[in-house]
């Protein structure tokens, strides 16, 4: 089973831009889109971004459409998420997984790595 791994995290001023990275490891990237996942403490699990194995379909909640951007690199196994105009109520752990989304939804249908802490404050 593919196992991912997030990076990227960072504490980060209102209005600064981070970029997290997913690497996958034990296998190639699943034919799978691929996803990224936000939850802060207490509530649930966010669907944020995914992107389908070509790069031609993307999904992106309401909360992050204009301010990031998904991206990947096949032949590295890896993914990419550039956030802009990061908000306070970005702060929660990121988490990438395989993933399955429509227009209006995303669910993470593969292994969970221990995530990347994204905390914006000022």
């Amino acid at each position: 089973q593919v196992q991912f791994a997030e990076s990227g995290g960072a504490s980060v001023q209102p209005g600064e831009s981070l970029t997290l990275s997913c690497a996958a490891s034990g296998g190639t990237l699943p034919s799978y889109a691929l996803g990224w996942f936000r939850q802060v403490p207490g509530k649930e699990l966010e669907g944020v971004s995914c992107i389908s194995r070509d790069e031609g379909s993307t999904f992106y909640s309401e909360s992050v459409k204009g301010r990031f951007s998904i991206s990947r690199d096949n032949a590295k196994n890896a993914m990419f998420l550039r956030m802009n105009h990061l908000k306070p109520e970005d702060t929660a752990i990121y988490y990438c997984s395989a993933c399955v989304f429509t227009t209006d939804q995303a669910i993470g249908v593969g292994s969970w790595g221990q995530g990347t802490r994204v905390t914006v404050s000022s």
